[in-house]
């Protein structure tokens, strides 16, 4: 059986998929901000809701994707350190990934399975990030655009501080320890 879609159209349509990733992500949030009111989804396809109305002071951290190595190896010191950032006053901490709420779901059923109260939020169809301007071209190795990684300190939708890795696989200025000590 032959294929219908030709070569040439699978090509342009991967350079132009490519070249939106790459626009849609120019301007980076800033500190002062507001975070803006994207649907994302947690444990459940049907139901959404946005991070932008959060009270309090929060943490939001974007990561490449779910069951990565530098992703699975960084999320597990938020779990770990939760009580810690609550003691430094954040009331949640939500890791934010363009993958679906299935994949996020079993992530962090996989990282915690005796439970947490960090979120694992689907950005499913990158809306958030590319919102928040982390959103990057990572179709050679993942298969399409991503989040960068990075760490936003948060109050009352407000953002406060902004860090963001160089490289995807960079866990230097997101890492649990560095974001507790710019609490």
């Amino acid at each position: 059986m032959t294929s219908v879609v030709s070569s040439a159209t699978v090509q342009a349509a991967q350079a132009a998929h490519s070249a939106a990733a790459s626009l849609a992500s120019t301007q980076q949030i800033k500190p002062g901000a507001s975070i803006p009111d994207i649907q994302i989804k947690e444990n459940d396809p049907k139901q959404t809701f946005s991070l932008a109305g959060l009270p309090g002071k929060n943490i939001i951290l974007g990561v490449p994707g779910a069951y990565t190595g530098s992703c699975s190896a960084q999320i597990p010191e938020y779990v770990k350190k939760y009580s810690e950032f609550q003691n430094k006053g954040i009331k949640g901490i939500y890791v934010v990934a363009v993958n679906d709420v299935f994949v996020m779901k079993a992530w962090k059923e996989n990282i915690a399975p005796q439970g947490t109260e960090v979120h694992f939020i689907a950005d499913d169809q990158g809306s958030l990030s590319t919102a928040l301007g982390l959103l990057f071209d990572a179709t050679p190795l993942l298969g399409g655009p991503r989040s960068k990684r990075a760490a936003l300190i948060v109050e009352d939708g407000k953002v406060l501080d902004i860090l963001v890795e160089a490289a995807p696989p960079d866990v230097i200025l997101t890492k649990a320890d560095n974001v507790l000590s710019k609490l």
